[in-house]
């Protein structure tokens, strides 16, 4: 056994997401992002005396809006506290945040930690296991500014556009235990973000940000070892990689008997190294106290049976219903990495019953377009309710797959007020099923190829693609491919 396998890592994260507010969590500044620096700015959000925050109430709705998509506690009485330290990017001196009264608490994000093999994707199978990642809390709280240390060669920057912008801080119990978990955790809070339309989860622009808890331990023993905190991870790979490094640091540190400090490290993503910022701050450092300015937020069930009637479809919800739909944990797993692409395909399903055919448009054909010709999924200008009628069209075996991919979809994308049906009749593309006009082909295709019909009957069966490729020439395409190939198989065992 190597020294790495005598060890279980523990990790927890602290995920902030930037919500998408008009205006400031307290003031009534604007969050555009990418303006001038320091333009974003007013007397109330640099903590001029004599200034009076204000409770922005879309902060309270979309806290409450992802609490119940975690199926989180919601809290009737909220209060505001304040976080205090110095750093020149905060401009009040402390963080307008919650304490003692998180506005959710409990709930839990659903990963899925085995994925099929491509062996049970062909078979059908699958060997998820699903995970329940408990959440500690969810709290509002305020952003702070940004400093940039990549222009002034001497000096560090300080744009406070970003302080005072509404965030909520997702605290996760400390139960994944691989850099893998961290990365599927990320990915289902993200999406879920995405969903509820409350951020844009963006990491490379900081609208998402992740800090990981993580420390070791003897694997069957239960007492924490001691945490470090890694922060400045600007993607999720990056998060990953992070974690299995200071893991891995750790162990090693434990090994050489040294005692591992309680720091809070940076992630260098060119080396793939973490390094000391400072030590770890502790709760009572931040000296906690209610915020005075700020009356308590009373939260009532009439308020958040409000918000959840009015949730959308939640991507793990989806995942499942597409799961019992029959189609493969891959399929479901692309359908719902995205919520416009999810909701294309609730459309498309809700017009036809060829669910998997559907799929395969969408995560296929649909989606290479779209990736062809750098578009998103809104840019896409065939409606649902057409791409149903391509779907039903096919399976009823009036048009070949071939001459649908194609031909008809390229002329759908330019004229989106013409069916498939009037497409196909308008070019003469309706496919051949009467069974007496395609015997006669069938006929021709055999009596060109006597030579190929003994080594056939020999047992060389996949002659037989030779056979139907000539059917298809004589009938330009046109000849159904089931009921071809049930002709072609019949006349060459009668021979």
């Amino acid at each position: 056994m190597n020294i790495y396998d005598k060890y279980e890592t523990v990790i927890g994260l602290e995920v902030h997401a930037q919500l998408s507010t008009k205006s400031k969590a307290y003031s009534g500044d604007s969050t555009e992002f990418g303006v001038l620096p320091n333009t974003n700015v007013s007397p109330i959000s640099l903590g001029h005396p004599g200034t009076l925050p204000k409770t922005n109430k879309k902060v309270i709705e979309y806290a409450v809006r992802l609490g119940l998509a975690c199926k989180c506690t919601i809290r009737e009485y909220n209060e505001y506290a304040r976080k205090n330290y110095f750093y020149a990017d905060l401009p009040k001196g402390y963080q307008i945040t919650q304490d003692k009264t998180p506005i959710c608490t409990g709930g839990y994000i659903t990963i899925k930690t085995s994925p099929p093999t491509p062996l049970q994707l062909e078979r059908g199978e699958s060997s998820e296991v699903e995970k329940n990642i408990n959440i500690t809390r969810i709290h509002m709280e305020e952003d702070a500014g940004k400093s940039i240390h990549d222009i002034d060669p001497f000096d560090t920057l300080i744009d406070l556009n970003r302080a005072g912008v509404a965030l909520v801080e997702i605290v996760s119990e400390p139960e994944m235990r691989s850099g893998e978990e961290a990365y599927k955790y990320l990915t289902e809070v993200r999406k879920l973000v995405r969903y509820l339309e409350i951020c844009d989860g963006n990491m490379e622009e900081g609208s998402l940000r992740c800090d990981a808890n993580v420390s070791v331990r003897l694997k069957g023993t239960t007492a924490f070892g001691k945490r470090c905190e890694v922060k400045n991870m600007n993607s999720i790979r990056n998060v990953q990689r992070a974690i299995e490094f200071e893991a891995k640091r750790q162990i090693e540190a434990l090994e050489n008997g040294e005692e591992i400090s309680q720091d809070t490290r940076s992630f260098n993503a060119v080396t793939g190294t973490t390094f000391v910022l400072r030590s770890k701050e502790m709760a009572n450092d931040y000296r906690y106290f209610p915020e005075p300015d700020l009356q308590p937020v009373i939260i009532s069930q009439e308020y958040i049976a409000k918000i959840k009637n009015s949730l959308p479809p939640l991507p793990n919800e989806l995942y499942k219903k597409y799961i019992n739909l029959g189609l493969s944990t891959y399929d479901a797993g692309v359908l719902t990495d995205s919520k416009e692409i999810a909701l294309y395909f609730e459309e498309i399903i809700s017009k036809t019953k060829n669910v998997k055919s559907a799929a395969n448009w969408l995560t296929v054909q649909i989606k290479s377009y779209l990736n062809d010709n750098a578009l998103h999924i809104s840019d896409f200008k065939i409606r649902p309710k057409r791409m149903a009628e391509l779907v039903d069209f096919i399976e009823g075996g009036k048009v070949s797959h071939t001459i649908a991919i194609q031909k008809i979809f390229p002329i759908m994308i330019e004229d989106q007020n013409k069916s498939p049906s009037q497409i196909a009749e308008e070019n003469n593309w309706i496919q051949e099923s009467d069974s007496g006009a395609l015997t006669e082909f069938v006929k021709q295709a055999i009596a060109k190829y006597p030579e190929k019909v003994i080594e056939y009957k020999n047992g060389k069966t996949t002659l037989l693609g030779l056979f139907m490729g000539e059917v298809m020439k004589l009938s330009k395409g046109k000849a159904d491919p089931k009921i071809t190939t049930e002709l072609v198989k019949e006349m060459l065992e009668k021979k």
